[in-house]
């Protein structure tokens, strides 16, 4: 009866034992899983770890592998897209060189010819000068020497003191003076020394293929009905050689010549149309940057402060803009009259205002920029 019992009674303290170590268990998993959710919770609040802050920043962590992928596929693309460049180019030129031009001296009057021989070249010796300075000039770096520079800011890259307006380019992982953005383009960054040139480059291949689409329309329709009419000619004259035996076939109605002739005039009006209208909105985009003083960095910079300032009741001043005009003469560099020809209508290397370092008022401006803020 006694063994009985003591049986029991270890069964039962086993079962009592089984029991508390199956509780502990479970509590052990719940303080792991309330870790766990107290850790996650401190990682989502470290992203949010000031009032600047908000789902830009996390959307800019989240897609911190594309961009680094981006990044280095335009880095080493960078001379495949100049080549492209200057390929397309030249076929547009040689083009012109050596269906239109001849077509040009036998049908127009001497003034037309004057005229197309005098602004046609004009506009290629722009076109050509500004891209070559603009993927040959450096768009200006700050100094290595840490002590003979005057930072805004410590770049977290670099780990040195930015200027004002400077900003790390990724691509080429160096800081930029005032950098607007990095142009795959000319596989060069876009910043103070070379900003005029890709602007410049810009709104002159915007002309010049403006210009062939306008000049070219009458050509372009005439070539492309007579493709349209080989097209219909070549399945007639298949359709003919079917019935006939092999010496009867009808000689080819266009040659060679003539075809590659209609060809080049409709792929000269299409790429000029096309690149017109793409580039022209790139100008047209960058041409209201520099009337309000701002880079398309800056742009987005001075967008979230204004909103942060009208929150507060204030209002935005953009301490590097002194108005549209005075905007214009210092982003071109005209100091005088004349200069609107020898530096804006004539290829012209001159150097920008200021060195990028720090931003003085101009000569050429005339009334004093307006504060930052104002209440």
């Amino acid at each position: 009866m006694r063994s009985r019992q003591r049986m029991f009674a270890a069964v039962m303290r086993l079962l009592l034992k089984c029991l508390r170590l199956g509780r502990r268990r479970r509590f052990k998993l719940v303080r792991q899983v309330e870790q766990l959710w107290h850790y996650g919770h401190l990682c989502l609040c470290s992203l949010l770890y000031n009032s600047f802050t908000n789902g830009d920043v996390v959307l800019d962590s989240l897609f911190e592998p594309v961009y680094w992928l981006v990044d280095h596929v335009t880095r080493w693309f960078g001379v495949v897209f100049v080549a492209l460049v200057i390929g397309l180019t030249s076929s547009i030129v040689a083009i012109v060189y050596i269906c239109l031009l001849p077509l040009i001296l036998q049908t127009y009057t001497p003034a037309w010819i004057c005229w197309h021989l005098t602004y046609g070249h004009w506009n290629l010796i722009m076109i050509v000068f500004h891209y070559y300075m603009a993927i040959t000039t450096s768009p200006g770096h700050p100094p290595q020497a840490k002590n003979d520079l005057t930072g805004v800011s410590i770049c977290r890259k670099c780990i040195a003191p930015k200027p004002a307006r400077t900003h790390h380019c990724s691509i080429c992982n160096r800081c930029v003076l005032k950098m607007d953005h990095h142009c795959p383009w000319l596989n060069n960054c876009v910043g103070h020394y070379n900003h005029r040139y890709f602007f410049s480059f810009c709104l002159f291949m915007t002309l010049g293929c403006i210009y062939c689409s306008i000049s070219g329309w009458e050509m372009f329709r005439d070539a492309y009905a007579a493709i349209e009419r080989m097209k219909l000619l070549e399945k007639e004259r298949l359709q003919v050689a079917a019935n006939q035996t092999y010496y009867q076939t009808p000689p080819p109605t266009f040659s060679f010549r003539q075809r590659a002739f209609h060809k080049s005039v409709v792929y000269l009006w299409v790429l000029c149309s096309s690149v017109a209208l793409a580039l022209g909105a790139l100008t047209l985009w960058h041409a209201a940057l520099i009337t309000r003083g701002e880079t398309s960095i800056e742009r987005h910079i001075n967008r979230k402060e204004r909103q942060r300032l009208q929150k507060k009741g204030k209002v935005f001043r953009n301490p590097y803009s002194y108005g549209s005009w005075d905007n214009w003469k210092v982003f071109l560099g005209v100091d005088v009259p004349r200069h609107w020809l020898t530096r804006v209508l004539l290829p012209s290397p001159h150097l920008p205002h200021g060195t990028g370092l720090s931003w003085d008022l101009p000569p050429c401006v005339t009334e004093q920029r307006a504060p930052l803020l104002a209440i």
